[in-house]
């Protein structure tokens, strides 16, 4: 493993991912040239009101420059390889509140381009053929395309170069650090919002200052929820907490998620639940390299959470039978897990929403998964009653479930495990070092180091 911080002393890599970008777009369309135009974000104002909203820069933009000013423009002339940032010039009145902004001499420096000008001089451009992005052009400019540049982008960002590879490391580390204050203050918090700073100011102070997106603290039943928002119930008399939390690193996300019990002992019922997300974990994991199969890991996942739940009781009958029947769904309804990179649920990965298989549904990621990916491999287990009582009233389903058993286990909740995987050609690398063995994260909710 390369030093990540001695790789993040250099430039992020812009100009090797717009070549990168027009071969993709030349294997589409050999005739392929002109120039490559994007916009970065611009500065918006809060409805009703006099501040500026938080920003946060365009992916497609950031791709090809590293750049996070707002209002600015690149062009990338393919046949000379030339590169141009447009950034805002001076603003008088914005310096008096603001401070003077970054100059081009500024930028030549810190970004991976050949040419800094000022935005109004972007009205020189000159192409017979403009590749840009479509709802994405507030200029004079013309394209002659605004599909191909996009879907370039998506298709290249799944390979992730050792920059990228790099930041994420970063993001995970400073993410690791909030994830473990988290462990240490759990026992003596009083509702789930504390934890909730706890988590923030760890990453803002490691240089996390931006979220990857909002975390998910829930407490108790609310972990069965998979995109739980309120982050502001009480803790006292819950079991468990599942954290889904991860900070951006200029702008490239960690995805974590950890679950562990609230008085830092599990019950009998949270371990063994915990025991089979973190068995699926693994196997999982083990099963990634380039050229991999999602569909299948993703389905050998919910083999192994029909194995543990016969193991348990809460589902009777045969393994077959029930995997065909897709009762497992109701216990892990989502997919195994997505692309991460400058987005969260990054791009690239073909999903396919309109899927009339349950288990294949919500499968963010589809086919073979290839070296330079980062992928997040999160099972869970949830007892969620809004999704499995609709299997208990179906006989087709409900004759693969005990009743009786299950109800041991509604408090429980849900236990969901993840971590950030880079595919290698011959296997793979966690990137994501969170503590998640049972006595490690209960030490450290005790008190221990």
């Amino acid at each position: 493993m390369a030093d990540y911080e001695a790789i993040l002393k250099g430039k992020y890599p812009a100009k090797a991912h717009a070549r990168k970008v027009v071969e993709y777009m030349r294997s589409k369309n050999k005739d392929v040239s002109g120039v490559l135009y994007l916009e970065g974000q611009k500065t918006k104002m809060i409805e009703d009101n006099d501040g500026e909203a938080p920003f946060r820069q365009r992916r497609f933009f950031y791709y090809l420059t590293g750049c996070s000013l707002p209002d600015s423009y690149l062009t990338y002339d393919i046949q000379s390889d030339k590169s141009t940032l447009y950034i805002p010039p001076i603003d008088a009145d914005s310096v008096i509140w603001s401070g003077l902004p970054m100059s081009a001499e500024e930028a030549l420096s810190l970004y991976d381009i050949d040419s800094v000008l000022t935005t109004p001089e972007i009205t020189s451009l000159s192409s017979s053929s403009i590749y840009a992005i479509a709802d994405q052009v507030s200029t004079s400019v013309s394209p002659v395309d605004t599909k191909l540049l996009k879907e370039a982008i998506e298709e290249c960002r799944v390979f992730k170069d050792e920059y990228e590879v790099a930041l994420i490391r970063k993001a995970n580390t400073i993410s690791t650090l909030a994830h473990t204050e988290v462990l240490k203050r759990v026992k003596n918090a009083k509702n789930e919002r504390e934890l909730e700073a706890v988590f923030l100011e760890r990453c803002i102070a490691n240089g996390c200052r931006e979220q990857a997106y909002h975390s998910i603290v829930a407490s108790g039943t609310a972990a069965a929820t998979l995109h739980y928002v309120d982050n502001a119930k009480p803790l006292n008399g819950k079991l468990n907490l599942l954290l889904d939390a991860g900070g951006e690193y200029n702008c490239y996300a960690a995805d974590i998620t950890r679950t562990f019990p609230i008085s830092g002992t599990f019950s009998k019922e949270s371990r063994q639940i915990y025991d089979i997300v973190l068995q699926m974990q693994h196997v999982c994991t083990n099963m990634l390299k380039a050229g991999a199969l999602w569909d299948k890991i993703h389905l050998t996942a919910h083999e192994l959470a029909i194995e543990g739940l016969l193991a348990l009781g809460i589902l009777k009958g045969d393994k077959e039978e029930i995997l065909k029947a897709r009762t497992s769904v109701a216990f892990f309804p989502h997919g195994l897990g997505h692309y991460l990179g400058m987005d969260t649920h990054d791009t690239g990965g073909h999903a396919n929403y309109q899927d009339k298989d349950s288990m294949f549904r919500y499968l963010r990621v589809r086919g073979n998964v290839p070296a330079g990916s980062v992928i997040t491999v999160e099972p869970g287990i949830y007892f969620c009653r809004f999704i499995i009582e609709p299997y208990l009233k179906d006989p087709a389903q409900s004759k693969y479930i005990n009743t009786e058993i299950l109800d041991r286990y509604w408090e429980v909740g849900g236990v969901r495990i993840e971590d950030n995987i880079l595919v290698t050609e011959t296997g793979y690398e966690n990137l994501t070092t969170a503590v998640k063995d049972v006595d490690e994260m209960c030490s450290i909710i005790n008190g221990g180091s």
